[in-house]
């Protein structure tokens, strides 16, 4: 764009200064903690899913597509898998009795069913995991009401373990912060049970959860043991802070490994 006469000299400088001090921001950011504005809306998706479960694997597959159509949005996408289908037949090596206790948490604070594929969006609002249209719907909706409470996260992996620092401005007593690790993408071939014969893929495994509460969650550390076959590139923390009591999802923030 060409300048026309009426923009002063003083003008002019003060627009290259704007410039220059834009460039370092960012810059600089790159060296802060990765975090949440309080200004914008965002969707916590809980995906409760097993290899065991012939109806599961369409789920799985959307949040594949929703994790790449809002990767650079705050959409934070969590696949808990259960055990309790493991008796069928086939043993989920990515299922824990956590994930499936937590399940049953959501189900008595929502007086919901206990079944998969379920998905639960900030701790709200559940629905068949695999109906894409909900999926949106849900999330469009959680990113227009939600307000994100400030949740600042860095993580680094050293030999043996990973060390996560956050800092949050929640002071509820009711409120935890719950920190995920969680493996962005892996597969199996699945050699019996429902899903006899398939190789599944799978996105935003959660493999450890760590729950931090009173005063510490405003400002501290959480530690996860560094998993076997880790590869920094396909390993991400995400943490969000809880109401306990109603279970409402009230803020959250995911970083990479370093």
């Amino acid at each position: 764009m060409i300048l026309k006469n009426l923009i002063t000299t003083g003008v002019f400088t003060s627009l290259l200064f704007a410039a220059f001090a834009f460039v370092q921001v960012d810059q600089t950011s790159e060296n802060e903690l990765h975090s949440a504005s309080e200004d914008h809306g965002f969707a916590v998706l809980e995906l409760f899913t097993s290899e065991g479960c012939s109806s599961c694997p369409p789920a799985d597959d959307l949040m594949g597509q929703i994790e790449k159509k809002y990767k650079n949005e705050p959409v934070y996408i969590l696949s808990y898998h259960v055990d309790y289908w493991n008796r069928l037949g086939w043993k989920d090596r990515f299922s824990t009795p956590e994930n499936s206790q937590r399940q049953q948490q959501y189900s008595r604070m929502l007086g919901s069913q206990v079944y998969t594929p379920q998905l639960i969006v900030n701790g709200k609002t559940e629905f068949v995991g695999s109906d894409h249209n909900a999926v949106e719907s849900a999330i469009q909706k959680a990113m227009f009401i939600s307000k994100n409470t400030k949740v600042e996260l860095s993580a680094r992996a050293s030999q043996n373990e990973i060390n996560v620092q956050y800092k949050t401005n929640s002071t509820d007593p009711k409120h935890t912060l719950v920190i995920n690790l969680v493996e962005k993408q892996s597969s199996t071939q699945v050699a019996q049970g429902e899903n006899e014969g398939r190789h599944l893929q799978h996105w935003q495994i959660v493999h450890k959860q760590n729950k931090i509460q009173g005063n510490t969650i405003q400002d501290g550390a959480s530690t996860f043991l560094l998993p076997e076959h880790f590869s920094p590139d396909n390993w991400e923390i995400i943490a969000f802070i809880q109401n306990t009591k109603t279970g409402e999802i009230l803020g959250s923030a995911k970083t990479d490994l370093k």
